[in-house]
């Protein structure tokens, strides 16, 4: 047995590992069922949760409320100004026209994407650097996909794909940071990873519905990665974030199982939407500027 595979069986066997993985799963559950706990960065999307969910709120008023976060203001500006959201090259100065731009979905989107950026930067995260920088590289190529997938090979909301496509594993990045609370389980990043494989689509599900996104990209959301014949024609938003996911190294999760063969499934999914991928490469190219 080589040290490596040692180290990985120790990962998934120690008793103090086992102990604290349980430990964390019981305190996330008991969260989940209650009120949320959030760090500290996630207060700007759940005060603008409330005047996001209000279908008779002006732009005037979402335009109000986004003020107030001056980070989230900024990150609409430049992606309102950005080539997918302005083709024209006419540029926007202000938070009402940035906003009548984007739609709704779009403020959620980045004011979640801000939420997502300070979870890598949280204390304790650096334990868990090579998931965490993998995971946001592959949702934000996930956002991208969704969005051109959208536009290209279905009628539904692109806006609502790419919010759907960047939000699809949060639940993996808020175990992550719920991880950074236990010495046992910092000092083993590798053993949180299969605790990811096996809860991040539930605790993802539960998380996205407490911070008031809609169901329909909620239900999007699950068994994103269960592997499955490729949806042609596509039609509805599930199988758009199922597309998307594959094509952004959609193969992310089954590549942590340590699987290096991909399934004959995503070569045929390639050969159906393969020719998207420069187009989505440039859109996530785009994307990383605005957030980041």
């Amino acid at each position: 047995m080589t040290p490596a595979s040692m180290h990985s069986d120790q990962d998934k066997k120690g008793d103090a590992l086992k102990t604290q993985r349980f430990q964390m799963l019981e305190d996330i559950a008991k969260e989940l069922s209650g009120e949320v706990i959030f760090p500290t960065y996630f207060d700007a999307v759940m005060r603008l949760r409330k005047v996001l969910q209000d279908p008779a709120q002006s732009i005037s008023g979402i335009a109000a409320a986004v003020a107030i976060e001056p980070l989230i203001s900024a990150k609409l500006l430049h992606l309102a100004n950005s080539v997918a959201f302005n083709p024209q090259g006419r540029e926007v100065v202000d938070l009402k026209s940035a906003i009548a731009r984007l739609g709704v979905n779009a403020v959620r989107t980045a004011a979640l994407s801000i939420v997502m950026t300070q979870l890598l930067r949280a204390k304790g995260m650096a334990a868990f650097s090579e998931i965490t920088h993998a995971l946001w590289e592959h949702s934000i190529r996930t956002a991208a996909a969704a969005r051109i997938i959208a536009k290209t090979a279905s009628r539904l909301n692109s806006d609502e794909a790419m919010l759907a496509g960047l939000i699809h594993d949060l639940g993996a990045f808020y175990m992550l940071y719920r991880a950074t609370q236990y010495e046992e389980l910092r000092e083993r990043p590798d053993s949180v990873k299969y605790l990811i494989i096996q809860w991040h689509e539930s605790i993802g599900a539960s998380l996205l519905n407490a911070i008031g996104i809609p169901e329909e990209i909620v239900d999007a959301t699950i068994d994103h990665d269960r592997i499955r014949p490729t949806p042609d024609p596509i039609r509805n938003l599930q199988e758009v974030i199922y597309v998307a996911n594959m094509l952004a190294d959609g193969h992310f999760e089954w590549l942590m199982q340590d699987q290096q063969k991909s399934p004959e499934e995503l070569t045929v999914l390639n050969e159906k939407y393969g020719h998207l991928i420069p187009e989505i490469d440039a859109l996530a190219k785009e994307m990383h500027a605005s957030f980041s």
